[in-house]
């Protein structure tokens, strides 16, 4: 009841927001329309597939059959597959060729040096990646954080060895694992995605989803370092000419954060787990979801206090 109030809201919402000539523009480009059918399928297939992880649940505890268990252990393959999968084809061939014939989104010219789009944006499938390009180097953002992904993918069958719902929908056998994947992929995937797509303007600025595109906005954004704050602005010292010694602060924040954080996460978060998996399984899980955690951190930290970067090596150009 609550996921289908939500939906009717953000519905609601959406449809009065396109009664602003700028959100209606945004949201009604060509490369944009296919994001927001997107973004709309998200969803209503994460409500669907919560909705029966819900019902397991009740089901399990009342001792009754799963709603994976109820169905048919044999179809035929003509006409139960065959059948609906044609059908289904047809619908989407003709659904893209109506689309391609009625909303204009052609090629664009090619490249030219001297005259750039503004704001240039990559395709919408690498927007999230050139949004965390705000927040952290390239290295981190192009090639650290896409490795660690991998990683972390390939690590989880390894690392997660509780076997219950395998093969259903469960919330209650697999809570840490469903928040584990809704908070990297809404919040560190699609989150981005949509920032980047609906929220950057001209220059790459932030606009508000109901403010104009001008490139001609004055936009006041200092970026401040870590090193900055403590040495210039909390402890009224000047910066140590020494490059360790300047970034001893933004250093200790990091190993702090890497070293003592999965010491402080075991007793308050993952006993049980820690139990379950072992020191080495939880060493390796608990640093990647820090990773994880860093990035929203981050943003929020260029939000709020404009913090750029954490830690800068300009003598060495690295910079976290």
């Amino acid at each position: 009841m609550v996921a289908g109030a939500a939906g009717i809201l953000a519905i609601v919402a959406f449809s009065a927001s396109c009664l602003d000539p700028n959100f209606r523009r945004i949201a009604a480009e060509p490369d944009n329309i296919a994001i927001v059918i997107m973004l709309a399928l998200l969803g209503f297939f994460l409500w669907l597939g919560l909705r029966r992880a819900a019902v397991n649940d009740g089901l399990l505890e009342a001792g009754s059959s799963l709603v994976e268990g109820t169905s048919q252990d044999r179809q035929l393959v003509w006409p139960h597959l065959v059948f609906p999968e044609l059908i289904v084809l047809i619908l989407c061939i003709a659904l893209l060729l109506i689309w391609a014939i009625q909303i204009p989104a052609p090629l664009g010219e090619p490249a030219d040096p001297d005259t750039a789009p503004n704001p240039a944006k990559a395709p919408w499938y690498f927007l999230g990646l050139q949004e965390l390009l705000v927040y952290f180097d390239p290295w981190l953002a192009g090639v650290v954080v896409p490795s660690l992904i991998i990683f972390g993918l390939i690590a989880i069958p390894y690392l997660d060895r509780n076997p219950r719902g395998n093969g259903y929908y469960t919330l209650r056998e697999r809570p840490f694992a469903i928040a584990t994947f809704l908070l990297a992929f809404i919040v560190l995937w699609i989150t981005p995605l949509i920032v980047g797509t609906f929220l950057r303007g001209p220059n790459w600025d932030f606009f508000g989803v109901f403010e104009r595109w001008d490139p001609q906005r004055p936009v006041v954004l200092a970026n401040v370092e870590l090193h900055d704050l403590v040495w210039i602005h909390w402890l009224d010292r000047p910066l140590p000419s020494h490059a360790l010694w300047r970034e001893l602060p933004g250093l200790g924040l990091l190993a702090g954060y890497f070293l003592a954080g999965p010491l402080v996460l075991r007793p308050l978060f993952f006993r049980k787990v820690y139990a379950e998996i072992g020191f080495a399984r939880y060493s390796v899980m608990s640093l990647l979801l820090l990773a994880m955690l860093l990035l929203p951190i981050k943003m929020i930290a260029r939000w709020t206090l404009n913090l750029h970067h954490i830690v800068t090596f300009d003598e060495w150009l690295l910079s976290i």
